[in-house]
């Protein structure tokens, strides 16, 4: 079987190193594949990469170490093993030798403080790309990459108007020049990846290869992207009970969600420019699923001690028959990083296997696994799950 590169933007964060210490432990047989929609019998068939067949590198732009972030999650989230993280140590101390600085360009000033200073600052943009670039190269060649999945898990940016930027790669490309170049991180990182041949999958709200030249510039280079913003947890329960809501013909006058967690990401998006782009990728698709626009409230607090486990309530008010207000709450607990990090590992999978098929450009097929499926219209998720299953069965999207 052909190796296969799992580059992680964001490497020592607490997604990246439960995705590392998760691939670790699949390839040893440490673990059951629970969580992982690859390994339903939905995809048997598909010519899927071995779990041993990845090679994992990454960017990141903090002086941290990957074990140091993976007992983290151990002391103060009690969210992996200690023990399997120890039998793992040399693997996750490899990995991080595998790790090379990021880049701040149009991160935010919450997220440029996190940075150490090994870190470029006075690189322009177009540099940066290269600089990226040339790294993803040198790594697909010393490790004899047949092809390299680029996945950012990284922090989530201020939000960008994309509507405002050329929709074709020769007209975006000169603005990778300019001082004030609109373009964030996570698209030089999108840029980087795309122009030398890797897949790009964004797993945050942050404008990734959102902008239309940024698939202009995939399908030039005969590869792939997708995002954004994985869909793990509360939005995910909304794409799940509001297409219910919607085929029983009962009318949401109001859905309002709270949620409360202690990670890094929850200290990032305690900037209100950070959140702005969260909260608009977790409230928009009710209205999509529903057809209307009932009121809406969607809160993130940082609650410190909570760590890595996020705690979402939700109240729903609806109207069902002769004009009857009822009620519906769920209360969803989970740890932040293990609800994503099986999605990571099945996006990588299968975007392979979309290389395989010889597909390039935006990745429908995989809307069910994200809150703002790029190029996707539907919302709800067994409609976008049918997306995947119809692929799977040889249907290009």
């Amino acid at each position: 079987m052909e190796r296969i590169g799992l580059w992680l933007i964001g490497a020592r964060g607490g997604v990246a190193s439960t995705v590392l210490t998760g691939l670790v432990a699949l390839a040893q047989g440490k673990t059951r594949p629970v969580g992982l929609t690859t390994e339903l019998p939905l995809c048997s068939g598909l010519d899927l990469p071995d779990w041993s067949d990845f090679v994992p590198g990454g960017h990141e732009i903090r002086d941290i170490r990957l074990v140091d972030q993976a007992m983290d999650l151990v002391t103060r989230s009690r969210a992996l093993d200690a023990r399997l993280v120890e039998e793992i140590r040399p693997e996750l101390e490899a990995i991080d030798r595998r790790i090379r600085p990021g880049t701040v360009h149009g991160v935010g000033p919450t997220i440029a403080r996190l940075a150490d200073d090994s870190v470029p600052r006075d690189e322009s943009p177009r540099a940066a790309v290269e600089r990226i670039g040339q790294d993803l190269k040198d790594f697909a060649a010393a490790e004899h990459l047949e092809h390299v999945v680029v996945v950012n898990v990284a922090s989530t940016e201020p939000a960008v108007d994309a509507s405002r930027l050329p929709e074709e790669w020769d007209k975006l490309e000169p603005l990778l020049d300019e001082a004030e170049c609109p373009l964030p991180a996570s698209s030089l990182y999108a840029i980087a990846a795309l122009d030398a041949g890797c897949s790009y999958i964004n797993f945050t709200p942050s404008l990734g290869s959102l902008p239309a030249a940024l698939d202009d510039l995939a399908r030039r280079r005969g590869t792939r992207h997708m995002g954004r913003d994985g869909k793990t947890g509360e939005t995910l329960m909304k794409s799940v009970l509001g297409p219910m809501f919607a085929d029983r013909h009962l009318e949401v006058m109001s859905w309002v969600g709270h949620n409360i967690f202690g990670n890094l990401d929850a200290r990032v998006l305690a900037d209100p420019a950070n959140k702005k782009a969260k909260v608009t990728s977790k409230d928009h698709l009710l209205r999509e699923i529903l057809g209307y626009a009932p009121q809406t409230l969607v809160t993130m607090e940082s609650i410190e001690s909570l760590g890595d486990w996020k705690t979402a309530w939700d109240h729903i008010h609806f109207r069902g028959f002769l004009g009857t207000p009822m009620t519906l709450q769920f209360i969803w607990q989970g740890c932040d990083s293990l609800l994503a990090a099986p999605l990571v590992l099945d996006l990588a999978r299968l975007a392979d296997a979309a290389r395989r098929r010889g597909e390039v450009g935006t990745l429908g097929f995989l809307a069910s696994f994200f809150k703002s499926p790029q190029g996707v219209v539907e919302q709800g998720f067994g409609r976008q799950f049918a997306m995947l299953e119809a692929w799977v069965g040889g249907d290009r999207q």
